[in-house]
């Protein structure tokens, strides 16, 4: 007849489930650890880009304002120039088409801007790192 194996002293107490609520508690905590660091290293990406992006659209719009002003300077006195050589003979039209050509290069500035600040995708790679984390989450890699 086999002896029965021998039970470790301080078990014969506890009943069998005691266990589970520890590993229960430990195994939730770690997953807390584990989606707090995610968040953490998240928001450290969202800041860097954020940061990348203040800094784009920054050294843009200084470029777009310097460039806007000499432009506008020099053809504006390009416009008072050639008016002025006209000025005997042909003032009224020189004044119409400058009026019109400056209209129309500020109309296609504007549609170009627009054009070019709606198609802008922002924190890409941050939306990037969401959707590989809801897949991750959901099982499916």
């Amino acid at each position: 007849m086999p002896s029965p194996s021998p039970i470790p002293m301080g078990q014969e107490d506890r009943p069998p489930s005691a266990e589970a609520p520890q590993s229960l508690w430990s195994a939730t905590r770690g997953w807390f650890q584990d989606a707090g660091e995610l968040l953490r290293v998240r928001l450290a990406l969202l800041g860097v880009e954020a940061r990348e992006h203040a800094l784009d659209v920054a050294e843009g719009l200084a470029a777009t304002v310097a460039s806007a002003l000499l432009l506008v300077l020099g053809s504006g006195f390009l416009a008072v120039l050639l008016t002025v050589l006209l000025w005997e003979s042909h003032r009224l039209l020189a004044l119409a088409l400058f009026s019109a050509v400056f209209l129309t290069l500020g109309v296609v500035a504007l549609l170009w801007a627009r054009r070019r600040l709606l198609g802008i995708r922002w924190f890409a790679a941050s939306m990037s790192e969401l959707d590989r984390d809801v897949e991750r989450v959901r099982g499916r890699s």
